[in-house]
């Protein structure tokens, strides 16, 4: 379970890691599309597969996710990503971010999107 829990916390690290990645200027603009698209998956509370659905539900979590986060730690040039680890090592305290703002654009950009569904639904 020890092994589960470490692993979980690695990849919380990997994704603010990639989520600082994403703000720095130098980072490649593919890069920054797939560490927006990682990270916006990552805190999304919309899956591909939704959760109650029984083993399926959570395959996204388990196979998706990791997969989007290798890619994008491919993508983002070693330089960056070593320096955009060393900084993302403080941000997390017991248990949650001191930074919370970090959520904003996420937060942001799911409003946006059900925003642009009500007005399509609207629009019929």
């Amino acid at each position: 379970m020890s092994s589960m829990k470490e692993k979980m916390n690695q990849l919380k690290h990997k994704l603010t890691a990639i989520y600082l990645a994403y703000k720095r200027k130098d980072t490649p603009i593919l890069a920054k599309f797939v560490a927006f698209l990682t990270v916006a998956y990552a805190l999304s509370p919309i899956d591909l597969i939704p959760d109650f659905i029984p083993i399926f539900g959570y395959l996204d979590d388990l196979l998706i996710l990791p997969l989007m986060i290798a890619l994008a730690i491919k993508l983002i040039p070693r330089k960056i990503m070593e320096e955009s680890e060393k900084a993302a090592r403080g941000l997390w305290e017991d248990g949650k971010p001191k930074k919370w703002y970090f959520a904003v654009p996420i937060v942001l950009f799911w409003v946006a999107i059900l925003g642009l569904v009500f007005y399509l639904i609207c629009m019929l």
